[in-house]
């Protein structure tokens, strides 16, 4: 299989005629298009491989046309774009089929010349604010159990039968996934979870795929810096469960948003949820190791099992994961033997990941990054923590800054300490994010708040003010590798720096 980081595409593509494409399409031609064939799609010049349709799209700060010069080198046939993209490219000595609006029409050209409408395996889509990693995972982790071959699509990472590439997107733009689709078509994989954002759907990122089973998580407040508010945000996420983007769904009813995305539903939904829901989900233990819960479905059967996961949200993500499978057909029964005694035995990496062994303070790194994600994450090792928690976090840089206070607030409420530090600023002052946090935390006047700026010191203070029974959470990082400073993405491992300092104040890792 052809790698390249971030990237995965098919070993076997069948060329496909490129004035056949150009009718499909309804495209305006300019050049010659007979006796030319495209076996590839992609929209960066980078990634133009001998064969692709390279795709110039408008973007914020230039015109994706602007690089078909540099896509021909590589190898481009054609390129696709709009009216100004022409323009752009009239130079280059390329095919150009020219259509209104080429992002909606990129998934329509990449399913077909890749074909993937042809034996798709089953597809299974996850959606919501919180939990949409944890669920895909947690499905395809089934999946496997269950014994079928399988894809995932998350925001840490492609996966196809086992071969991995780090993501550059929470989901694929359509190009890249189609190309996934291509791949587990090749690879002949049975089923496959994809983790869809908000941002995906109304940037026509899924465009020509159909999942069989559509999930819904929550909606909880964050993106508003995409979408203005929350109802335009959850018009995003209802459009999954619209005749053309899925068969069925699954709706939790953990947030107030589930009921109203289960009433105005284009497609069959079932629900699921705590207190109410066709399904009914309870949590039976909490435990450092784990959650065990008890789910009871519509026609009144039990299964009892646990995730090895803290907190209540990861017991209802697992349970969305079953029904989900579920409604796409597999017996409750089957997959109860496939869990079998240890459950749901993985964990998500970065998802209250523990890093400190028995003996000292607990330390877990987190990607909560929303006042509702906080709260869960809080309440999670609030029920297995006998002492303090301290809480580290910062938060992005031009990003939803109206959830900011928000998240200071919780966590001077949730937690024990509170320290304010750098995380991702981009282009924004990092002073004045943090001031915005240390607003919201000192707000709540319960517990101890301290800005310290550069992130290796403040794990070391936050561990520092620990004993055995406490608990740091840093949150916000999970595993990522790099800080995103004035456009720069500087090396920085989350991970490796609260080891070493678990190492130099003498505690014990994991």
């Amino acid at each position: 299989m052809t790698l390249t980081p971030g990237l995965l595409r098919p070993d076997r593509p069948a060329p496909r005629r490129l004035d056949a494409l150009a009718r499909h399409c309804r495209a305006t031609v300019h050049g010659e298009t007979r006796g030319r064939f495209v076996t590839g799609v992609t929209l960066r010049s980078q990634d133009a491989r001998p064969g692709d349709l390279f795709v110039g799209l408008p973007g914020a700060g230039a015109h994706g046309a602007a690089y078909a010069g540099a896509a021909q080198q590589a190898g481009a046939v054609a390129l696709l774009t709009d009216a100004a993209g022409a323009d752009l490219a009239a130079g280059v000595d390329l095919p150009v089929l020219v259509v209104r609006d080429p992002r909606r029409m990129l998934g329509e050209a990449a399913a077909w010349i890749l074909r993937t409408a042809d034996a798709v395996p089953l597809l299974l889509g996850v959606t919501g604010t919180n939990g949409k990693t944890t669920t895909a995972t947690l499905v395809e982790h089934l999946l496997r159990r269950l014994g079928l071959r399988t894809a995932l699509s998350t925001t840490a990472e492609r996966v196809v039968d086992g071969v991995r590439v780090a993501s550059r997107l929470t989901t694929p733009e359509a190009d890249e996934l189609h190309a996934l689709l291509a791949v587990m078509r090749e690879r002949r994989v049975d089923a496959a979870a994809v983790e869809v954002s908000a941002q995906a759907i109304v940037r026509a990122r899924v465009a020509g795929v159909r999942f069989d089973v559509a999930g819904f998580t929550n909606l909880t407040h964050d993106h508003l810096d995409d979408f203005g508010d929350m109802e335009a945000y959850f018009a995003a996420k209802a459009a999954l469960f619209e005749p053309e983007a899925a068969r069925r769904g699954v709706v939790s009813l953990d947030s107030p948003w589930g009921a109203r995305l289960a009433a105005r539903a284009g497609v069959p939904v079932t629900t699921i949820g705590a207190d109410a829901g066709d399904w009914r989900v309870a949590v039976t233990q909490r435990r450092q190791g784990g959650t065990a819960f008890r789910l009871v479905a519509p026609d009144g059967r039990r299964l009892s099992t646990r995730v090895a996961m803290l907190g209540d949200h990861a017991a209802s993500d697992a349970a969305l994961a079953v029904a989900m499978l579920v409604e796409a057909g597999v017996d409750l029964g089957r997959i109860e033997a496939a869990l079998g005694d240890d459950g749901f035995a993985t964990a998500v990496p970065g998802r209250l990941e523990r890093l400190s062994a028995p003996g000292g303070p607990d330390v877990l790194l987190d990607v909560a990054h929303t006042p509702d994600a906080f709260v869960k994450s809080l309440a999670a090792l609030r029920a297995v923590t006998p002492g303090r928690i301290v809480m580290l976090f910062g938060a992005d840089g031009d990003r939803d800054r109206s959830k900011r206070f928000g998240m200071g607030r919780v966590a001077g409420e949730l937690a024990d300490a509170v320290l304010i530090t750098d995380h991702h600023s981009r282009f924004e002052d990092p002073e004045a994010i943090r001031a915005s946090l240390l607003t919201g935390a000192a707000s709540a006047r319960r517990a101890e708040v301290l800005d310290v700026p550069d992130p290796s010191t403040a794990i070391r203070i936050a561990i520092g003010m620990t004993g055995p029974g406490d608990a740091v959470l840093w949150a916000g990082t999970g595993r990522t590798e790099y800080r995103d400073v004035l456009g720069t993405k500087i090396p920085y491992s989350f991970l490796a720096e609260a080891r070493a300092a678990l190492d130099e104040l003498a505690v014990v890792a994991a």
